[in-house]
């Protein structure tokens, strides 16, 4: 049985916003949708009021927001699937569990609770930094979202945390069947392998050319289990963060990949990963590569 797209609903517009691309790249990939809600609101019932049939107003809170996400749901495709369940959990610990068995996890770019101006909230934080699977924190513009660029971007870094972002985006791109932009970001080092700092003004040619090799290797061994997708490699001089948060207005979702160290507590992202989830104009995948 295929695994699962599992979606995080708290009744937010954002939350409604990853139900719909949710939906839609459950139907891409043929993959059933489990619609989550967890809150605590179990944990303090006793000092809740009652409105219905005993049962705490969080409770027919939590009711509401699930089904409604589910009729949403059917309404947008009714061809797909669709599971739903309410857990008395903390959200974040709930969805990192729940991405035990999940093919992806989605979130909104912020929940019901959220400050008002923050760029992310705090569990799809938490969850992109800590989960074992993919997530997707679905943010941008109506075009990125509604996948009109016809373009994915992955940020390619290190071989190490690269690897599972590559084939994620290999086969996001070929079932969409858009092309597949893919980037490496590179700076001038303040010093040589050597030690010898480097002189104000050195030609960048060594450097682009280093980025570009590694750039290359990557690539040729996943080339060849997607022939159909198309790719357009690119080095840039910056920021990774930058460059693909700049570059994200023109696509319809961005991979980056993560380390995943096991036997360590807390998010595990680094700075590109962080930028380009606060900053990107359109969904965000974070993709874990685990030793």
């Amino acid at each position: 049985m295929a695994r699962p797209l599992v979606v995080g609903v708290d009744g937010s517009d954002p939350s409604l916003l990853a139900v719909d691309w949710a939906l839609d790249e459950a139907a891409r990939h043929g993959l059933p949708l489990r619609l989550v809600h967890a809150s605590l609101w179990a944990r303090y019932e006793d000092a809740l009021p009652s409105v219905s049939q005993g049962r705490p107003s969080e409770q027919v809170l939590a009711e509401h927001i699930v089904a409604s996400a589910a009729e949403r749901a059917e309404r947008r495709n009714p061809d797909v699937k669709v599971t739903a369940d309410i857990i008395p959990e903390d959200a974040a610990d709930t969805l990192v569990r729940e991405g035990d068995d999940a093919f992806a996890l989605v979130t909104g770019s912020r929940g019901r609770g959220g400050l008002k101006g923050m760029l992310l909230g705090s569990v799809s934080l938490a969850v992109a930094g800590r989960a074992p699977c993919p997530v997707v924190v679905v943010r941008g513009d109506r075009a990125g979202l509604a996948g009109t660029h016809e373009r994915i971007l992955l940020g390619l870094g290190e071989a190490d945390a690269s690897a599972e972002a590559l084939r994620f985006a290999f086969r996001e791109a070929e079932v969409r069947g858009c092309v597949l932009d893919v980037v490496r970001a590179w700076r001038r080092p303040a010093y040589e392998r050597s030690g010898e700092r480097v002189r104000t003004g050195a030609a960048a040619d060594v450097y682009e050319e280093r980025a570009s090799a590694l750039l290359d290797a990557q690539l040729n061994a996943v080339t060849a289990e997607y022939p159909h997708v198309r790719t357009r490699p690119t080095t840039l001089e910056g920021s990774a963060g930058k460059v693909l948060a700049d570059r994200s207005a023109a696509a319809d979702l961005v991979i980056v990949g993560a380390r995943r160290r096991t036997g360590r507590f807390g998010f595990q992202l680094g700075r590109v990963s962080h930028a380009v989830l606060h900053h990107g104009q359109c969904p965000v995948a974070v993709v874990p590569q685990r030793r």
